[in-house]
Order: C-alpha cells, then structure tokens, then sequence
C-alpha cells in the first residue's frame, strides 16, 4: 500500500510556498500577462526572493545549482505552483527550461553543462526543445524527418519544426534530429544543442494557440544549420531514449501542476456558489451544483491518488509507463470538466477574462494532446492490460 504522508519539511515548503503565492504571485497575474517592462522587472524580483528563500530550482540536485530536495518533495511542490502559470519561473522550475536542464545535467558533457546548464538554472538564459514537426504525427517519433548529416567535426541539420516550446528569446534550442536514418528505429535520432543566432535558424513564427498569441510555441526552420558534433546530447542516436527520459517525469510535472489548476477552479466554484443567489436561493442550494462539487472532489481525489501513485513508481525505478498513460489521459480529462463545472456557476463571468477560468479553460483544451494524446496513452494502458491477461495471469491493481 503506498504511503503518501507528508513529512514536517514538505508541510513546511508548502506552507511557505503557499504563503509566497497568496502574496506575490496571484496579485500580479495582471502584471504578468502583459507584454511590458514592468513584467520582466517584477519577475526578476521574484526570482531573487525564491532564490534568498532556497527554494530555487526544485528539480535539480544541489550539485547542480537546485534545491537537491529529490522527485517526491517536488512533486508535491508542483501541485501548489500549478495553480499559477506564472510560479514555475518564479522558482526556476518552468517548462521547457526544466527539462532542458534535467537532461543536460544526466547527458550533458562538462563544456556543455558550464557553456549551457550553469546560465540555465541561474535564469540568465532561457531555451526551448525543438522535437515537433508540422508534417508528421508528433505521437509517433520514429516518424521526423529533420535530418542531422555528418560533416567532419559538424552536423548539418536541415528540417522543419514548429511547437517548439519557449524558442521567442530562448538562447538555445535542443533538436531531436534523425542522424541515422538506416538504423535501428530507437536510434535514428540524436539531440543537438543549437544556439538559435546560428546561420541558417528562421524562427517563423509564434503559433496561435487558442487564442493565445504570447509566442510560447514557435515555428522553426532549419535550413543547412552547422553546429560541432561536441554539441550533441550523449551519444549520437541516444536521441529516443533521453525524450523518454525527459518525457516520463515531465507527464507528472505536468499532472501535479493540473492538480493545483483544478483545486484552484474548483475552489472558485465553492465560493461562487455560496455567494451567487438565483431564483431565490443560493447557487450551492441547487441540487446539480451540488452534484457538480461532490463529482469534482472525486474526481481531483482520484487524479492525485493515481498522480503520486505514478511518482512513487518513477522514484523507486519501478516501471511505470503504464501509471504514467494512466494519470496523462485522466488528468487532462478532470482538469477540463473541474474548470468547465466551475466556468458554468460562474456564467457569463466564467467566460469572461474577468477571472483566470478563461484562460485555463483554453490551456486544459491544449492538455489532451501534448505529452502525447489521450488516445495514445489509452492504447498503451490496454495493451498493457491485455499482454498480462494473455499471459493468463491478473492485471494487480496496486
């Protein structure tokens, strides 16, 4: 049976980062979704208080330059700094960056890891991870076509991406790139570090999505890009096997930090319904908003349960893919009907930009596909399922 008590200090942390988030982040969300001075300035100040506090960078060992706290305290961290997409960066832990760094401290050479990691983690840079591509399923990576080619001591990569995540003012890309395109299926690729000043790099383009137009994906061509071969991640065609390293402890990131954006909803919803009145009584009066609260809280229960349940799995070395499709395709379907509830007791003003509903509505949308869609992730748990069954034994419910 897993345990998942909190200890003192984990209590502690989330105290204290609950505490950093009631009085300097959700006040300047207004701040932080426009495109001004101020933004950068006031984030910068966060970041050196998140930093004075030692609780910068939560991800990383210490020998890294993070909080050396290990994957479950930080998984319980995420669940508080979800509730605002504007926390992550304030505590040096936003994606891409994050898993940027992960990878380049497990892969990455001493040159690479001073040249790149080092400004990384101390916020001075920023980088982006350049894998998806316009013209090819992005659940099915044996498919890219961006080709990475040997010349001497370089690669020359040409190719086509776009959804690259964080690339507008990021220093430097990594680019999933087929560097053996005869070889195994798992080792055609290679990640390379490309800065994005490099000759040949075109940024197109900042892809809408949503409705949102702040350039957090990015179309990118790449069109006779030199770069050293020194600059490649691992070893060439280590390419699939460092994404599933990235990919795996990234899908609980995410889900943890769902779990804070639906706690926060569902907390709107709780206070909108015992403070809105219609047709004579309250809002918490009616039987289906009733219903919708009690669904919700079984629902956002569940999610977590199956959540750290997934986290405890990767923390022990256990294989957990199956944990992991599991709570990728049932959190983004909770997150979405949590906000939607809490967007319907809210009515006009749940659609409006009034109240941060809107945009998380628009965000949990985007979740049922990134990381991999739901119907990937569902296929994997049955065929798990099934390749036990076949085997005539039990699928073990843990």
């Amino acid at each position: 049976m897993a345990d998942f008590n909190l200890t003192p200090e984990i209590r502690e942390m989330r105290k204290d980062v609950r505490d950093f988030m009631d009085e300097h982040i959700f006040p300047n969300e207004g701040v932080f979704s426009e495109e001004n001075g101020r933004r950068e300035e006031l984030m910068k100040d966060l970041q050196s208080r998140t930093k004075a506090m030692g609780y910068w960078a939560p991800h990383l060992p210490s020998e890294a330059g993070g909080m050396g706290i290990g994957f479950m305290p930080y998984v319980y961290m995420n669940e508080i700094l979800g509730r605002s997409p504007f926390a992550p960066r304030a505590f040096g832990s936003q994606a891409p960056d994050s898993g940027n760094a992960e990878i380049l401290w497990q892969f990455g050479t001493d040159e690479q890891k001073k040249k790149w990691l080092k400004p990384l983690v101390d916020g001075e840079i920023r980088s982006c991870f350049s894998m998806t591509e316009p013209e090819v399923s992005g659940s099915d990576p044996t498919g890219l076509q961006t080709r990475a080619v040997r010349d001497g001591d370089d690669w020359v990569i040409n190719g086509h991406k776009w959804f690259t995540s964080g690339a507008v003012g990021a220093t430097f890309a990594i680019v999933m790139a087929v560097s053996d395109p005869d070889g195994n299926p798992r080792r055609r690729a290679s990640q390379i570090i490309v800065p994005l000043d490099t000759e040949g790099v075109d940024l197109v383009r900042s892809v809408p999505v949503m409705g949102d137009t702040d350039g957090h994906h990015a179309e990118i061509w790449y069109r006779d890009v030199r770069v050293p071969v020194t600059n490649t991640l691992g070893q060439a065609g280590d390419g699939f096997l460092i994404a599933q390293k990235r990919l795996g402890p990234g899908r609980i990131h995410h889900c943890m930090r769902w779990l804070g954006q639906m706690q926060r909803a569902f907390g709107l919803m709780c206070n909108r319904a015992l403070n809105r009145s219609a047709f004579g009584s309250l809002l918490a009066e009616k039987q289906t908003v009733q219903n919708w609260i009690a669904d919700s809280v079984a629902e956002i229960q569940a999610c977590r349960l199956l959540t750290l349940h997934a986290a405890q799995k990767i923390d022990s070395g256990e294989d957990s893919r199956v944990e992991i499709s599991l709570i990728k395709f049932w959190g983004a379907r909770t997150l979405h009907d949590v906000i939607d509830r809490a967007i319907q007791v809210h009515g006009a003003l749940g659609v409006s930009g009034d109240t941060p509903l809107e945009s998380m509505y628009r965000a949990a949308r985007a979740a049922r596909i990134y990381d991999g869609p739901d119907e990937v992730h569902r296929m994997v748990v049955a065929r798990k399922v099934l390749q036990v069954f076949s085997q005539g034994t039990e699928y073990e419910f843990e």
